[in-house]
């Protein structure tokens, strides 16, 4: 079931409409949804690029690059063109991760062109405080000097704590501090499907 509404009582408690519930959250956005989203954001990157040429894509793991691939992936279907994808880790550069916890978190980084003069559009799943954008700036300028960076992303969910602000949204989805959203891909969870999860303990 899609239901577009989202509806928060003078708490900032949500409310599913139409009486969507369950222990697996509240679908916000279906298959066909994230389908169409992908090719709409694609669409877009060409438009404001002016093409696909001098355009790399770099997805956030871990969600981030499946995203990314898709994207390409609409681009060449629609363009011919193919668009160089890559893969970034941000776990060295975040605030917000203890140093004895990354080791287990890294993953692996790879850019498969030279992004100098490039501009590099960073996919990823969801927006939220901006802290990982942020990481994934500097991290982008370890590896060369991009012509310019733009941002991707499937769910912004607000709640900025930096002054940082997508280029291409897939949706908006206004949550409360309460809540998660959940991305689920089926390169990685054997589904698409985004859906709004209540933190435990929360009433």
């Amino acid at each position: 079931m899609r239901n577009d509404a989202i509806a928060f009582g003078r708490e900032g408690v949500f409310f599913p409409p139409d009486g969507a519930t369950g222990v697996n959250g509240h679908v916000v956005l279906s298959a066909e949804d994230i389908r169409r989203a992908v090719r709409r954001i694609a669409h877009e990157i060409v438009e404001r690029n002016r093409g696909p040429a001098g355009v790399a894509l770099v997805g956030m793991h871990t969600r981030g690059v499946p995203l990314a691939r898709r994207l390409a992936d609409a681009i060449r279907e629609f363009e011919g063109d193919s668009v160089p994808v890559g893969e970034l880790d941000i776990g060295l550069y975040r605030d917000d991760i203890p140093s004895l916890e990354l080791g287990p978190r890294l993953q692996r980084t790879e850019l498969p062109v030279d992004i100098d003069g490039l501009r590099v559009v960073l996919v990823d799943d969801v927006l939220y405080t901006g802290r990982s954008i942020r990481a994934a700036m500097d991290a982008l300028t370890d590896f060369g000097r991009p012509a310019g960076i733009q941002l991707a992303v499937l769910v912004d969910r607000g709640h900025r704590e930096l002054p940082i602000r997508p280029d291409y949204i897939g949706k908006n989805i206004p949550t409360a501090l309460q809540e998660t959203v959940e991305v689920l891909l089926e390169e990685i969870d054997g589904l698409d499907e985004v859906r709004i999860m209540r933190t435990e303990g929360e009433a």
